[in-house]
C-alpha cells in the first residue's frame, strides 16, 4: 500500500523526493486522467490531491469521498494557496444539505 499524490509541479516534486508517486495535473482533463490513473491503481491506499487540482474536478472527488471507502482521497493545500484548507464543516454541510 502506497501514497500517490496529484497536484502542481511543485507538489509532485517535493513529494517524489520521499519516493512518492504522482502525476502533475494542470487542467480539468489532465486532473479527471490523474485521478482515473491513481484510482485504477489498487496499490495506492492514499491519495493526494491539492486543493487547487480538486477543484478542478470538485464533482468527481466529492462524489468519490462520499460514496467510497477505499483508497482515502485526502486534499492539502499547495504552496499558491497560501496554506489554507477547505473547510471541513462547509464539505459536510454541502453534502448532506443541511448546516450544522
Amino acid at each position: 500500500m502506497r501514497y500517490f499524490v496529484i497536484g502542481d509541479e511543485d507538489t509532485v516534486l517535493g513529494f517524489s523526493l520521499s519516493g512518492t508517486p504522482g502525476i502533475i495535473a494542470t487542467t480539468r482533463e489532465s486532473a479527471q486522467d490523474a485521478l482515473r490513473i491513481a484510482l485504477e491503481d489498487k496499490n495506492n491506499a492514499i491519495i493526494i490531491i491539492t486543493i487547487d487540482v480538486a477543484d478542478l474536478i470538485r464533482e468527481e472527488v466529492d462524489r468519490y469521498i462520499f460514496s467510497e471507502t477505499f483508497p482515502l482521497i485526502v486534499e492539502i493545500p499547495n504552496r499558491a494557496s497560501g496554506g489554507k484548507s477547505r473547510d471541513l464543516r462547509k464539505l459536510v454541510n454541502d453534502a448532506i444539505g443541511v448546516t450544522l
